[in-house]
């Protein structure tokens, strides 16, 4: 790494010189620091808006799973096998599921190594279980912060070999030459504001002892400026999913992204439209899956003051069994799935939305009481949930009670730590006393930024990894995000180590020309805003609420065709409006890091929106987790195919599979609208070669090449 300033305007603007700059400081970007060492390339240097924040960090649930190769017993398992599981959920290139197949037990066994403990019998097996959408036993877990524990062994890595790390970097712009890469330029959100009582707040649920930092700060020139450019050959861009997006989020706070920049510089996105969402409280964030649905709370729902409790699920659910099993079976089907939504537990999603979006109701979990108000009556289960909660002593524990358990026993019983994880977190919740407050929230972006089988993306130099790179398909095995983000960022380590090892492609003052564009967009940007202050309040707390409420509202897991046109036009024109309206308070650093924030996730917002409208001209239907409005489609029916009164939004055809073997790219230049294509998936290659053959061709370059 090698600190200089350069000159832009009036201002002095530290830069930094490496290699390779590492966007992130989750799982995905602390292995690729440490891979890139590992494969002999130690010129790099990590940047990101927060250490501490971030889903990787700060994120899990009920049992967070990582997704890998079988690794014991008897059960056949091939990359291959894994691979087909993984291209099998529709969209997804084939290269990519074939590498993160192959990769997966290198990858998996290096996190051992590192640390991360999990378990494994007395024989070295590393035991694992079935997750959704896999056919085998391919799971593992540490518990409920299995990424946590990634985060912090390959930090304590990248932290042994002395890697720079800057933080309180906000990502503004790429800088780019020539369809390649050659820098970034940050806001640094610790220059200190001019009112010492208005630094930015805590942005995440950490319940982690803060550790030492790593960061590199101190060593930037003190020149009072609040930007920062980083000079490069290669970005590894491991900023996470566009989390910002959405204001019904189960993200950490503090869990931003990035993509807009990326966007906005010609990076290509791919199958934006994908994303997971599921069932989760909001104050903590925190996905309510596995145990806190299969102890079968009751939900109700009130208004916004907290009056009007009432029960709902019964409008549409009638039927006492039916209820409680869906509720049950919402713990193994925690993600919507729109082949669910009609017979299925996904409809219960559906009603939770109908509460908070279109009745603008609040709906809570209550552990306290049963469903409808009526003791718990096991024998009107069906049989899977009846069988599950025999064998985890349920029943038993029913019938000792004088079989008048409630949904706070029975969670108690099966899973303690279930339950004291709210009692412990900020804020806590008792939920022996207690209502939880829910939403049907984000919780991944299965599309993202188009990459090869290298992650190397279409702009040279570029490589998106973790949830950022769009390597997944439509739908994918629990667990698979975890693997995908080590894989790619191996591969990226890989790829850069054995052919992107020289200097940044400009020197000093031909950089300085090259983001020249990029700053002075910037400076006038900060200038122009602070400016307005004087003679208008701060807009910028407003402006994201606005914006993610919107995205939450028309845009989420139920999509209106005419609400989904109309959010991209009011984005379009906040985007259009923003430079010559937004106020920022020049003495908040929280405002001054909202005004280049906000622009970014206006910039996601559009491109992704632009997206959906796409994908329905392009005759797209409902799939994976969202539910496209059809006036020709059905509504949800109960098993006995009574009508029940659901809104007219849920109506809707099934795409059953017709654009499972395209996927749709875009591209946009930041101005006007983006452009789209659609192309074949790519194949799976074909099945290794004879040995002798691959061993000559690795001697040349180790197979470092073009899949």
């Amino acid at each position: 790494m090698h600190i200089s300033t350069a000159r832009f305007g009036t201002e002095d603007i530290p830069v930094v010189s490496a290699n390779t700059v590492v966007v992130g400081t989750g799982a995905a970007g602390y292995c690729a620091a440490d891979r890139l060492a590992q494969f002999g390339q130690p010129d790099i240097v990590m940047v990101t808006d927060r250490i501490r924040a971030g889903a990787s960090r700060n994120a899990g649930s009920d049992k967070q799973t990582y997704y890998k190769l079988t690794l014991s017993g008897t059960e056949p398992d091939s990359v291959r096998a894994m691979a087909e599981t993984l291209f099998s959920g529709g969209a997804m290139d084939g290269d990519n599921a074939v590498v993160e197949a192959a990769l997966s037990a290198r990858c998996f066994y290096h996190l051992v190594e590192a640390g991360v403990p999990f378990p494994s019998n007395a024989v070295g097996e590393f035991i694992g279980y079935k997750t959704d959408h896999d056919p085998r036993q391919r799971a593992t877990s540490v518990g409920p912060f299995t990424s946590r524990s990634m985060v912090e062994r390959l930090e304590d890595r990248v932290r042994t070999r002395g890697t720079p790390v800057l933080d309180s970097c906000r990502i503004i712009d790429l800088v780019t030459d020539e369809g390649r890469v050659v820098g970034l330029l940050c806001l640094r959100t610790d220059v200190r504001a001019q009112r010492a009582d208005d630094e930015e707040g805590p942005e995440t649920n950490r319940t982690d002892t803060p550790r030492p930092g790593i960061a590199a700060n101190a060593e930037l020139p003190d020149t009072g400026s609040r930007f920062l450019l980083l000079r490069c050959t290669n970005i590894v861009y491991a900023s996470g999913g566009p989390a910002g997006m959405y204001a019904d989020s189960v993200y950490p706070h503090g869990q931003w992204g990035a993509n807009g920049a990326a966007l906005r510089a010609g990076v290509h996105g791919k199958n934006l439209t994908e994303w997971q969402f599921g069932l989760a409280s909001i104050k903590p964030r925190w996905n309510v899956s596995g145990t806190y649905m299969q102890a079968i709370p009751r939900f109700v729902s009130t208004a916004s003051d907290g009056s009007d409790v009432r029960e709902f699920l019964h409008e549409a659910l009638p039927d006492y069994g039916d209820q409680l099993t869906r509720i049950f079976l919402k713990g193994y089907q925690w993600p919507f799935d729109v082949r669910k939504a009609r017979d299925g537990s996904s409809l219960i999603d559906l009603l939770v939305h109908r509460e908070t979006v279109l009745r603008g109701r609040r709906v809570f979990l209550d552990f306290r009481t049963n469903p409808m108000a009526r003791p718990f009556d096991p024998q009107r289960l069906d049989a899977e949930a009846r069988d599950y909660l025999d064998r985890a002593g349920v029943l038993g524990l029913h019938e000792a009670l004088g079989r008048e358990s409630t949904p706070i026993q029975r969670l108690q019983h099966m899973n303690r730590p279930a339950y004291d994880f709210y009692l412990n977190r900020n804020p806590g919740v008792d939920l022996e006393t207690d209502l939880l407050e829910i939403a049907v929230c984000v919780q991944h972006n299965n599309g993202g930024l188009a990459v090869d089988a290298w992650w190397h993306s279409n702009l040279e130099g570029f490589f998106p990894v973790g949830e950022a790179a769009g390597s997944h398909g439509i739908y994918r095995p629990g667990g698979a995000a975890l693997n995908s983000g080590q894989v790619g960022a191996t591969r990226a380590a890989q790829f850069i180590a054995a052919q992107r090892r020289g200097e940044p492609p400009r020197d000093e003052a031909g950089f300085a020309d090259t983001a020249a564009g990029v700053v002075d967009a910037a400076q006038r940007l900060l200038v122009d805003a602070t400016t307005r202050a004087g003679a208008a309040p701060d807009t910028t707390d407003a402006m994201l609420r606005s914006c993610t409420r919107l995205m939450s509202d028309r845009a989420a897991f139920v999509r209106n065709p005419d609400g989904v046109r109309a959010a991209r036009d009011q984005v379009r024109r906040w985007l259009s409006d923003y430079d010559a309206a937004v106020v920022a308070d020049p003495a908040s650093r929280r405002s001054v890091n909202r005004l280049f924030l906000i622009r970014d996730i206006l910039a996601s917002q559009y491109v992704y929106l632009e997206a959906m409208l796409d994908y329905l001209d392009h005759g797209g239907r409902s799939r994976g987790a969202v539910l496209y409005t059809d006036p020709g489609g059905h509504l949800p029916r109960p098993p006995d195919g009574s009508d029940i009164d659901l809104p007219e939004d849920y109506r809707h055809l099934l795409d059953a599979g017709r654009l499972d073997s395209v996927v749709q790219e875009t591209w946009w230049d930041g101005h006007g609208a983006p452009d789209f294509a659609w192309r074949p998936v790519r194949p799976m290659p074909p099945s290794a070669d004879m040995f002798e053959n691959t061993w000559r061709e690795f001697r040349v370059d180790g197979n470092v090449r073009p899949v």
